[in-house]
């Protein structure tokens, strides 16, 4: 007889087989093709800019503080938000907003499908956002861009939703660092075919002769009790400028859900307020990488780091809250390390710079939830790996602060409003350590009166208590439940507190019972629990090119 204990030969660390270099290879095509769409995106927005700000059709590396266009230049956010509204309303309502939450939700909800329109539609209209002095950063577009794309050439493969998953990140990574905010996983499977896309990209940049670092950095500080407190200090700060951030965009965006006229004309209306900030100060208008270079040496002062810091954020959170389209995270760069340069001349002495550098990480990290990419973001930009102990330090103390202040972040909120809820924390599977007979259980079935309202729920044991309990086998069961706690179960609970339910009750169903009046409208059990993880294998199991049927529907139904 076999031990319980004994190990079988199937079992594994890793699911993972040699099908993932087949999805590695597909994603080294990706991940070029997501690089070109990124390259292509910015050589838009500086079109646009010209024209918009200069009247010139050229690729020119113009300033938008040098334009001739005076105070005209207020109206051209709001041209260019009138466009993006259009472009909105009868192109593709996804473009709105910065992208990633959209491409989250294909990713949980759509099978990781992203349509054409968007590859083509996104990176337009951030263009179009950008060049007229939308204050927002390409990096969110790139992602929507990129991963559009690699959701489009896994569409036209036979490849299961967990790998049109990966190669989607795929084409975001390529011009981005997607992982921690778009996989929801941490498995060979993925990360392998994520990791080839990245190191591709790269290469190709290089081979480009495109710069890398974007923003050189040298400088760095003492490693010692007195900095570590600074960095704590520059956390907490960012995380309490991150929830603000948050709360603005937001309270934005709720302001013009209550005016009386279509989406569609908000963003032109969001337009004055950009244009009004630009004419305060022009630095915060467009993308304002300029502004990321002096604040990293230093040439940034307080009280203009400080009007920039405001300006920004009220034009960012206004022009976002309209749903005009443009990407969070070189505004969260910016304006983080404008609060950095601020904060400088009262924190330990370090090269100039340096806290500027941990602020813009850390507001990163905070307001996305995401204190790893911000970490490695700020490492990869700036080519700096001497201050990556204190990046960590000030990223992790922003996550700690609004993980606990706030349910949702800026990118899982719009989400939520949509009502979808989702959970950013990876946990090893407890499928994969628990074992039959700790899980074992008696049928059970719920007792309701005439009314339809539970009276409690009954299963073979409790029959054999009571027939010992010298009970007669015609009391009615309603006297035998009189008193009994009931354990009830909610059609709108999510299923992961009703799993923790059962498990207390020590039943395999629980009644479903409604809100109001606590009427029965239907059983859930262990084997309903089971579909949902039918449903996820199934995501890794089977395979279908979805373009490829979609054309072949089109077809039969042509021919009937």
């Amino acid at each position: 007889m076999k031990s319980d204990h004994a190990n079988p030969g199937h079992l594994r660390d890793f699911t993972t087989d040699a099908r993932v270099l087949l999805i590695a290879g597909i994603a080294v095509v990706v991940a070029t093709a997501g690089l070109f769409a990124g390259i292509a995106l910015l050589k838009l927005i500086r079109l646009a800019t010209n024209i918009a700000y200069f009247g010139q059709f050229t690729l020119a590396d113009l300033k938008l503080q040098d334009t001739p266009l005076g105070y005209a230049s207020v109206f051209v956010p709001v041209i260019g938000a009138l466009i993006i509204g259009l472009m909105a309303r009868f192109g593709s309502e996804k473009i709105r907003g910065h992208g990633i939450p959209e491409a989250i939700e294909a990713i949980l909800l759509g099978r990781s499908r992203l349509d054409a329109k968007v590859a083509i539609l996104k990176p337009l209209s951030s263009a179009v956002s950008i060049g007229t002095g939308g204050p927002f950063g390409a990096e969110g577009p790139i992602i929507m861009t990129g991963g559009a794309i690699g959701s489009l050439i896994a569409q036209m493969l036979p490849v299961s939703d967990n790998e049109r998953k990966t190669l989607l990140v795929a084409g975001a990574v390529a011009g981005m660092i997607a992982v921690e905010l778009l996989l929801f996983e941490w498995t060979p499977r993925s990360f392998i075919p994520v990791a080839v896309a990245s190191i591709i990209a790269e290469v190709e940049r290089t081979m480009l002769h495109l710069p890398g670092p974007i923003f050189p950095f040298q400088g760095g500080m003492e490693v010692s009790f007195p900095g570590l407190a600074g960095w704590v200090l520059v956390g907490m700060a960012a995380g309490l400028l991150s929830g603000l951030l948050t709360q603005m965009v937001y309270a934005c965006e709720d302001g013009f859900q209550k005016l009386p006229i279509h989406w569609m004309w908000w963003p032109m209306l969001g337009g004055p307020v950009v244009g009004i900030g630009g004419l305060i100060e022009p630095q915060a208008l467009g993308v304002g990488y300029d502004n990321i270079a002096d604040m990293l040496d230093g040439r940034t002062i307080a009280t203009a780091a400080l009007t920039l810091l405001v300006v920004k954020a009220i034009i960012w959170s206004v022009a976002l809250g309209s749903g005009t389209s443009g990407g969070v995270l070189a505004p969260l760069l910016i304006i983080g390390g404008a609060m950095g340069a601020v904060l400088a001349g009262f924190l330990p002495a370090a090269d100039p710079g340096c806290w500027a550098l941990l602020a813009m990480a850390a507001t990163m990290g905070g307001t996305m939830r995401a204190p790893l990419t911000a970490t490695f973001f700020a490492v990869e930009l700036t080519g700096n790996t001497h201050v990556l102990v204190p990046l960590i330090a000030a990223t992790a103390t922003a996550h700690a602060v609004t993980v606990l202040l706030m349910k949702r972040s800026i990118l899982t909120e719009k989400i939520a409003r949509r009502g979808h809820h989702m959970v950013r924390e990876y946990r090893v599977d407890p499928f994969a350590l628990t074992r039959v007979r700790e899980v074992m259980t008696h049928p059970s079935f719920p007792v309701v009166d005439e009314e339809g309202h539970v009276l409690g729920v009954i299963d073979p044991p409790a029959i054999l208590r009571w027939r010992r309990a010298g009970k007669h086998r015609t009391t009615p069961l309603g006297e035998l439940l009189a008193g009994s706690k009931v354990t009830l179960a909610y059609p709108d609970e999510y299923l992961e507190g009703l799993s923790d339910k059962l498990l207390m009750a020590n039943v395999s169903h629980l009644p479903v019972v409604t809100r109001e009046n606590a009427r029965l409208v239907g059983y859930v059990g262990w084997k309903d629990l089971m579909r949902v993880r039918s449903k996820k294998q199934a995501e890794e199991r089977d395979r279908s090119a979805l373009l490829g049927f979609r054309i072949r529907r089109r077809k039969q139904d042509s021919v009937a």
